[in-house]
Order: structure tokens, then sequence, then C-alpha cells
């Protein structure tokens, strides 16, 4: 079993003692609670690389937030723990909420209104799933591969039409997702990013750098600005121009309701978490503006955790949503995603590289220890921080005192892990 690896060597008396006595990392550790890992779209081209940036710089607890499949999860925890970094498990989840569609309000995804992105944090059920979750996981992947299989019929009819053969179908994408990652095809779910990179290098290869742009206008309908040398900047034209809403290639998605998104994260046996946008768009949508509307309006949806992306956002605003969300009673966790190609530092840091503020940190640092605790005591039979129905645990009087609990507890697992690295 996977998780065997994780914590078989601590007793949960063992740790629930060391939480009393207070022991912790002898030197507070860094945190990234949420990156994306190869085949996942992602800026590293392995888990090796992932998990080996992470180590040379110095973050202790990092955490996967995968689409849909959670094979690659066995590699991530063999190599976290074999470089001293205690692995979290998560997911992602895309929900459609109509009747904020309908209304026409923007949740934390400035592009398309009623829609809700979701994490999962502390998953252990992902290597065992429930039937639900098999269910769920099983309609999810569905939809997407019906999509994806008709957006690249699309993109390659536009290049076509614009002078370029691409060549490309959905097979061949997934091959060479296949081989450029070493992973089997079963796991790989496709993503608008995977699907755009595969052109821009169809068209990289085809065509020399001079005569780029102007394939690209023709694709378009509209001129083309990127660098044609720029496979990034490519990418994303290609994305904003071809693969968006009312653009030739768009094809509508079908998302699972918000019910059963938070559904899927508890039968996993994770804490639902809200990603917050917060001025990560401009204006700040209306579902999170101002936090304490933002606040009320989870805590009626039952979710206790947020979790920020501070590159997105300025170290004032993401001040005011990190206290806000605090003093609230909620858990606060940060990570860098790493969903473009851009390798960014391992560390969470806002926006322009600006540093994240040292309350800030402690708050994050704190919400990783209680994502660790949660795990650890879940797989050992334990309550966790949530249980299966999404309530939170009843054992505390107040939410200071239970995060305070998972709090040590986070950080008596890592302790432990730090003196199983160095001896």
């Amino acid at each position: 079993m996977l998780h065997s690896h994780v914590l078989a060597d601590y007793p949960l008396e063992a740790i629930r003692d060391d939480a009393v006595r207070g022991l912790a990392p002898s030197i507070p550790p860094r945190s990234n609670a949420h990156v994306h890992l190869p085949p996942n779209f992602s800026a590293f081209e392995s888990v090796e690389q992932a998990v080996d940036l992470a180590s040379s710089q110095d973050v202790r607890i990092l955490g996967a937030s995968n689409y849909y499949d959670f094979s690659i999860y066995a590699r991530f925890t063999e190599r976290s723990l074999s470089r001293g970094i205690y692995p979290l498990f998560g997911l992602e989840v895309i929900a459609l909420l109509d009747d904020m569609k309908r209304a026409g309000i923007l949740i934390n995804d400035p592009g398309n209104p009623g829609r809700m992105y979701l994490c999962g944090k502390g998953i252990t059920r992902f290597d065992n799933p429930t039937a639900e979750a098999r269910r769920l996981l099983d309609r999810i992947r569905r939809s997407d591969e019906k999509r994806m299989r008709r957006m690249v019929r699309l993109m390659a009819e536009v290049f076509a039409a614009g002078g370029v053969d691409s060549g490309l179908d959905e097979n061949r994408i997934i091959d060479g997702i296949v081989a450029r990652f070493g992973v089997d095809r079963s796991i790989v779910t496709l993503q608008e990013r995977h699907v755009a990179q595969a052109f821009q290098e169809e068209l990289f290869r085809i065509l020399p750098p001079a005569e780029r742009s102007r394939a690209l206008s023709r694709i378009f309908g509209c001129p083309s600005k990127a660098d044609p040398e720029s496979s990034v900047k490519v990418q994303n034209e290609i994305r904003s121009n071809l693969m968006k809403v009312g653009k030739p290639a768009f094809v509508e998605e079908s998302f699972v309701n918000f019910d059963q998104a938070s559904r899927l994260i508890l039968e996993l046996g994770g804490i639902p978490c809200y990603p917050t946008l917060a001025d990560g768009a401009s204006p700040i949508c209306a579902h999170e503006d101002p936090p304490e509307k933002l606040i009320e309006a989870l805590q009626e949806k039952r979710i206790f955790c947020a979790e920020l992306i501070p590159l997105r956002n300025h170290p004032r605003v993401l001040e005011r949503y990190v206290m806000a969300f605090r003093r609230a009673g909620f858990v606060v966790t940060a990570g860098t995603e790493h969903n473009t190609l851009d390798l960014l530092p391992m560390e969470p840091a806002c926006r322009a590289g600006s540093p994240v503020p040292e309350a800030l940190k402690e708050i994050f640092r704190e919400g990783a220890y209680v994502v660790v605790a949660h795990q650890f005591l879940t797989l050992h039979g334990s309550a966790g921080y949530v249980d299966s129905k999404g309530d939170l645990n009843a054992a505390f009087s107040d939410s200071e005192e239970r995060i305070d609990y998972f709090r040590r507890v986070g950080a008596a697992v890592v302790a432990r892990q730090e003196t199983r690295t160095q001896t």
C-alpha cells in the first residue's frame, strides 16, 4: 500500500504524545500545498524534478493537487520521502453552479460565470476509492474525454484552414504525453494546455520563425501579437484565440455540480478547500468581494478551508483575505500551482516576486500542518479535521482549539519525518 511507506513507523499514540509535549521540526518548514505534477500540464518535466526542486529550495511540505487520476502519487511519495519532504495528497475539481451561472456571477474563474474550482486537501482513499468516488471520477473523465476529442478535431480543422496541416488527433497528443513523461496512457487526463502545446509544437516544427506570425494570423483571423519564438506566448495565444467561449474550437464543458464535487472530495477522505483568486482577477470576482461576504457563502456550503496562490496577489490584498479567513476560524494554505511552463520558485511568493509577509507564512505553515494531521489521523482510523459528511471534528469546543490540536499533531508528524531523514 502506498501509505504504509509514509506512516508505518509513526504509531498513533506516540504522535499524540509528541503533540502534547510540543514536538515540532527544529526549523519551521517551508510549505507549498498546491502543485500539479505530470502528466497533468505542469512546469515540471517529471515528478522527480518537482520534488528535487522543492528539496533544493528547502520546501519540506509539498502538496500535489492533480486532476482526476492519482496513480502518479506513488512516485511522488517515494521521491518525497527520499528527499526529506512530507507529501500532501490532494485533487482539484471544477463544478458548475447553475443558479450563479444564470445570474452571471463570477466565482473564482474570471471568464466563466457559475464555474467554481474546488480543491480537496489530505485525501487518503485515492488508491482504493469508494464506489461513489469511482462513479464520480468516471463520469468526469468520460465527459472530459468526449470534450477534448471534439476540441482537438476542431483545432486541427482550424489549423488546416489556415494553411497548417498538423496531422494531430487526440491519440497522437496523448502518445506525446506518454512518451514525454514515461506514464501509462490510462492515467493521462488531457487538458486544454496539453492541446495548445501540441499544436504550438507542431507549428514550430513545420514553420520557421519568420513564417509563424503570418500563419497564426491566418489561423486566428486576426493579427498574432505573440513572439514567434516563444512557445509559452504562442500557446497562450492559441488558447485565447481558438479555445475560449465564442472561439472556433470552443467546446462546452460538462461539469459536476457543487454537491457532487464536494462529495467526491469527502469520499476520497479529504477536506473541501476553496481556492481564492482575490485580486488575481481585475476586478475581483463578485463572489469573492468583500472577503467577509465570501466567508459567509463558504460557511453556508460547509467549506472551512481556503487556499491562495500568492503569486496572483498584491501583499496587502493577500493579507486582507488571509487574515479575514483566519479570524473566521478557517484553515488557510498556499501554493504555486506550477500549471504553466514557467518554472517558478517552489516557495510561494506574491505578485512580481514580492515576499509573503512573515505572519502569513506562519498561517500557511499552520494550514499545511493541519492537512498533514488530517491525513495522518484518518489513515490511522481516527477522526480527521472533517468527517465523511463534511462536518468539523466535534471533539473541540471552538475553531481555535481544533486548529491548534491539528497543528500540533501535524508538526509532530513532520518532526518525526525530519528525524527519520536525518538518521
